[in-house]
């Protein structure tokens, strides 16, 4: 346990450095968080995406890209890492073996969120969107709030709260759509904020419920994504791959398509009610009749369509910053829960076959022929730890604060390094006060250049197991053996040398089972 205990304290070092990354004084800088659900790696246009983004790719060249960040591979334990910072199984939000946690777990007393810490140092902090975590916002620390806690309707919710109240449920053809409400009330919260506390520092946590499943999509964003799918998901994934390389963002070969990997969950009962256009497998194109190529095309349309509508929401955001004169000081970072879904299901209202596809009466959901697209070019998918389940964009900007504009950064991080980095910045040093040491580090010195940094990082989530240690990696779908990636040549796993290098595996598997052990004294203590 020593040497964990070292090595999350090291991580908690929150010191403020002057690494030449901040050419302004200005004062902490605002924190936005902008979160986005089930999005893949490539969905983004300054990520290799078709997808018209060009609000992300603004801040994608005036700040910073990060190639290897990660995510726990599913949602709750990826919001429970981001806010406490902590591994979720730490803090009762995952379960490994021995440890008892998941989406319904209780988080540990000594396990604060971001914005309490944040208070230390004067931030007020608003949340809108997604929560998925225990507790209610403003007791965990907000000062407001607009929780969707409906995950299956976006037009016409029924269970949401303002400042952790229930609100009536939404009609349909209120005009409403998540997304857009989501930013409303952002931008609400700082119209509110510069009104009244002028000056003060903020933390805006923004957690978009797209392009989660349904989905579904006001018919204007879908008609402007046009017939951009109608080539079929091999075509779009290998462009996708061709500017991926151009950008320099990943190395190795494009993964090869598994057809034998489906929904990690199957329900025949939903495929029965979605009807024989849909496949629950990465077929070949070519393969699929004409009725499936036309129900798979508008999938992705309507995906696309819910990805666009973010980017213009984010857009309105950014302009609430730069009409209170605060956007150069706003340190803003943009990530992803867990890769795209492979996921197939028929949830809320339920799915007619008659109606519009992406209307409030369907629900369709991405499968995993667009998800192979969207995680292009990785392996597998959102609950999976191979790549595609973990590999998140992550663009960080920050104009009063980092010099360079639109390089890219290669140093390996995780989610559980974004409330170290944020605390850092606003001066908050927590390595006296804390119970368990938070397992992070600070990002801070990647602001200005790549550190090179050597690390362990490790996941677990329903069986799916790995570790990354430096640039070697151990991966193992559940019940499956181990392989062994050298992600500074094969970031795609395409080779598997667990047979080659026996050693090396045991050596990493060790390790995983030592930092198993030690999460699993705090989880259980």
């Amino acid at each position: 346990m020593k040497n964990y205990l070292i090595w999350g304290l090291l991580g908690t070092a929150l010191l403020m450095h002057n690494f030449g990354c901040q050419p302004e004084s200005t004062g902490p800088p605002n924190v936005l968080i902008l979160f986005a659900d089930d999005l893949g790696f490539s969905d983004p246009g300054c990520y290799g995406g078709e997808i018209k983004t060009p609000n992300l790719d603004q801040l994608a060249s005036e700040g910073l890209r990060y190639t290897q960040f990660y995510n726990t591979a599913r949602c709750w334990p990826s919001r429970a890492a981001l806010l406490t910072g902590y591994y979720p199984q730490q803090v009762g939000r995952d379960s490994a073996p021995g440890i008892e946690g998941g989406g319904f777990g209780v988080r540990p007393g000594w396990a604060r969120l971001l914005p309490e810490y944040l208070k230390a140092a004067g931030y007020r902090s608003y949340h809108s969107g997604k929560w998925h975590l225990d507790g209610m916002p403003l007791e965990n620390g907000f000062d407001h709030s607009y929780m969707l806690d409906d995950h299956n309707r976006n037009f016409n919710p029924q269970l949401h709260y303002e400042d952790d109240v229930k609100l009536p449920p939404v009609e349909r053809g209120a005009g409403y759509y998540s997304t857009t409400a989501i930013a409303e009330r952002a931008i609400g919260q700082m119209k509110e904020h510069q009104a009244a506390h002028a000056g003060e520092p903020f933390f805006s946590y923004v957690a978009f419920t797209s392009p989660h499943f349904p989905l579904q999509a006001p018919p204007e964003d879908i008609e402007k994504v046009g017939d951009r799918y109608v080539s079929g998901w091999e075509q779009v994934r290998r462009q996708r791959w061709e500017r991926i390389r151009e950008m320099g963002l990943v190395n190795g070969t494009l993964s090869e398509v598994e057809p034998e990997t489906g929904p990690p969950y199957y329900f025949p009962e939903s495929l029965e009610i979605l009807g024989d256009d849909e496949v629950n497998r990465p077929l070949p194109w070519d393969s699929l009749t004409p009725e499936q190529q036309k129900f798979q095309q508008a999938k992705m349309t309507i995906h696309a369509a819910m990805v666009e509508r973010i980017d213009n929401e984010i857009g309105r955001i950014l302009d609430q910053l730069r009409s209170m004169d605060v956007y150069r000081n706003t340190l803003v970072i943009f990530l992803s829960d867990n890769g795209a879904s492979a996921e197939i299901m028929v949830r809320g209202d339920g799915h007619h076959r008659e109606a519009a596809p992406g209307s409030a009466d369907t629900y369709l959901c991405l499968g995993p022929g667009w998800s192979t697209v969207s995680n292009t070019p990785f392996r597998k998918h959102k609950t999976w730890v191979h790549e595609g389940g973990i590999a998140t964009p992550l663009i960080v900007h920050w104009p009063a604060g980092i010099a360079v504009k639109g390089e890219l950064r290669h140093d390996p991080g995780h989610v559980i390094d974004i409330l170290p980095t944020i605390l850092d910045l606003a001066g908050i040093s927590l390595q006296d006060s804390l119970q368990v040491p938070i397992p992070g580090r600070s990002l801070l010195p990647t602001f200005e250049k790549d550190q090179k940094w050597e690390r362990s990082i490790w996941w677990y989530h329903e069986g799916n197991r790995a570790l990354r240690s430096g640039d070697w990696k151990i991966v193992a779908a559940k019940d499956e053996p181990w392989e062994l990636i050298n992600l500074a040549t094969d970031r795609t796993e395409s080779n598997n040398l667990a047979l080659d290098e026996p050693e090396r595996v045991a050596v990493m598997e060790q390790e995983w089972e030592k930092m198993l052990d030690y999460i699993k004294e705090v989880a259980n203590q």
